[in-house]
């Protein structure tokens, strides 16, 4: 009884301080905003290092620029040959889902790459509009401003949307609220891609039958009523154009 006893006391692990609140929470608040402690850099380097550090990280290219070379040049060219010749058609359908002019669909392609390719740090990530935003703004302002009868005001408000999106989008960022993304659970994500994908192609009726007049609402029961009540409107001529171009599409997939 005594040996085990001793062996007890031995295994026992003892409890550690507690810690002030203010210290705890501030261990809490790192843990949650800094993970990575992305200024650990800056500890014990002389005022200068610590400039050009912190421009380095927020300015990534200039760290990376002078170690440039041609062969990188040549690799990137290739690569953006290949970007581009998917962005310009994207850019333009895009711009098509968001009822505004083409041009503004081409810009949205060209500018924010170049604005990543200086002040963004992944080698690998294509910077763009997407089609559920394009949607949201369509669906959004539509309500508010006709595209077709007022094409200036709604061009106007689409520009006020994206800016306070992205100012939104940039304070997430800052604030490190990253990982609220990880309490959206699998499905959530995969239910959202596919209804996503689902509005996008019921989308795409408006250009397929030709017609001029169609409806700002994304739920099923208004596309389907809206595509329905004009079939006189419909063009046989875009519906054969359509259909070849979407056969074409899926048989690349197989060569």
């Amino acid at each position: 009884m005594g040996s085990t006893g001793e062996y007890e006391n031995q295994r026992r692990v003892p409890v550690p301080p507690s810690k002030p609140f203010l210290k705890s929470l501030q261990a809490r608040l790192k843990e949650t905003f800094f993970p990575d402690d992305p200024f650990r850099q800056f500890k014990n380097q002389p005022i200068s290092n610590k400039f050009l550090l912190g421009l380095q990280y927020f300015v990534p290219i200039i760290e990376w620029a002078p170690r440039y070379t041609f062969d990188f040049f040549k690799a990137d060219l290739i690569a953006g040959i290949t970007v581009a010749s998917l962005a310009v058609p994207q850019g333009i359908s895009y711009a098509s889902l968001a009822s505004i002019p083409p041009i503004l669909g081409l810009y949205s392609s060209f500018v924010p790459p170049l604005l990543y390719a200086m002040l963004g740090s992944s080698r690998d990530l294509a910077v763009g509009t997407v089609a559920v935003a394009s949607l949201l703004i369509s669906s959004m302002l539509g309500k508010e401003v006709s595209p077709t009868e007022n094409p200036k005001q709604y061009v106007q408000l689409v520009f006020t949307a994206t800016f306070f999106a992205g100012v939104f989008q940039a304070s997430l960022g800052i604030l490190r609220l990253g990982f609220i993304v990880d309490f959206l659970s699998h499905a959530t994500i995969v239910g959202f891609m596919g209804g996503a994908a689902t509005i996008v192609c019921f989308q795409q009726l408006k250009g397929i039958l030709g017609l001029v007049h169609f409806t700002h609402e994304t739920d099923l029961v208004s596309v389907m009523r809206s595509v329905f009540s004009q079939i006189h409107q419909w063009r046989w001529e875009s519906a054969v154009l359509g259909c070849c171009f979407l056969f074409f599409l899926l048989l690349t997939r197989y060569f």
